[in-house]
């Protein structure tokens, strides 16, 4: 059987912590940055856990990370 290919896109978005979620950086944060409050863009710097609902899909999509 082949090897699985990682899907690249998905790779340069996901981390995998010690336990074992994926890690993700949060939308919104790219322009249209003087609208939004200085609290919220402090917020959209830190990364958060993806849904559980995507986890299963995105390990697929990433079987060596």
């Amino acid at each position: 059987m082949p090897k699985m290919k990682t899907s690249k896109a998905a790779a340069k978005r996901f981390k995998v912590s010690g336990t074992g979620k994926l890690i993700r950086s949060k939308a919104y944060k790219s322009h249209i940055l003087t609208k939004k409050s200085t609290k919220r863009k402090r917020t959209l710097r830190q990364s958060t856990v993806t849904d559980i609902t995507n986890e299963k899909n995105m390990k697929k999509i990433l079987p060596y990370i």
